[in-house]
């Protein structure tokens, strides 16, 4: 064996034990064309109003990676569990006190995993944890979680109904923008969430969170009032009548606290929604 064929060995073997931290065991080699990424499938909407249609196509960014490595088959120490809120506390443990990226020793207090109904139809992904949830381990606890909770109670429902969830799950110093890296690092872990709870309807909040789960790198006008189906990323659900949900896009509530006059806007977003799930309300921009 040569020098070199012994240098990619180690290579490749750190790399095997680094999935398998992520909760990652199986690999596959496929070659992946862009149009072969089942969340960027938009899914036509008949009564879809004429100002919510997107002015250009979006733009595909690279697969990420439990996309390109994982076929949608693999099964993890959840898989085969019923009870989803069993299957989301086997995945917190296995996410265990991350340490995965470099947030973990850039002062975060505490690992902020997810909170809601465990059967719940209507899932919200924000973008990361801020100080309050830092301090208190919840996401939107803080102004912007406040917000959501208005806006969710202006659909007919009540935060418990939700679940409620982040992109990556450890403040950024801050509050900056997570960095790519993190968000490929942490986000296996929220696909695993998904494909626990398996709601009928996901909602992405902001552009990092819809960016992210699309994989597209589009403007939020572009991504915006249209629905897309939505696979989570290199696992599957333990239900086989669930393979997708669908996913909208809106504005994350910390940005409508900074531009109250796209409240209407992130509006008609929910007002889709509620449709999808058979939700009716009064018609009031939420406060």
């Amino acid at each position: 064996m040569s020098p070199l064929d012994s240098e990619l060995r180690r290579a490749l073997a750190e790399r095997i034990r680094y999935y398998n931290e992520l909760g990652i065991y199986d690999f596959y080699r496929r070659e992946t064309q862009v149009s072969e990424l089942p969340s960027l499938t938009p899914i036509s909407h008949p009564e879809q109003p004429k100002e919510m249609t997107p002015r250009r196509s979006a733009v595909a960014l690279s697969t990420p990676p439990a996309e390109s490595m994982l076929d949608g088959s693999s099964a993890r120490p959840e898989y085969g569990i019923n009870d989803p809120a069993r299957a989301l506390k086997i995945i917190r443990e296995d996410l265990g006190d991350c340490t995965r990226c470099v947030l973990h020793k850039q002062g975060r207090k505490q690992i902020v995993f997810g909170v809601g109904n465990p059967r719940a139809e209507l899932m919200f992904i924000g973008e990361a944890p801020g100080a309050d949830e830092d301090q208190q381990g919840e996401p939107f606890v803080g102004r912007a979680g406040q917000l959501l909770n208005n806006m969710i109670k202006a659909m007919g429902l009540r935060r418990e109904d939700v679940y409620i969830a982040n992109i990556i799950k450890c403040r950024p110093p801050g509050n900056r923008t997570p960095e790519r890296d993190e968000c490929e690092t942490c986000s296996p872990f929220l696909m695993r969430q998904i494909a626990a709870i398996k709601p009928k309807v996901i909602v992405a909040l902001g552009a990092v969170a819809a960016k992210t789960l699309l994989a597209i790198n589009a403007p939020m006008s572009d991504l915006r009032g249209r629905w897309y189906e939505f696979k989570p990323a290199g696992v599957r659900s333990s239900d086989p009548s669930w393979s997708s949900a669908k996913l909208a896009v809106t504005y994350h509530p910390a940005f409508l606290l900074r531009d109250p006059r796209q409240k209407k806007e992130a509006w008609k977003d929910l007002q889709m929604v509620m449709k999808e799930l058979g939700l009716t309300a009064p018609a009031k921009t939420p406060e």
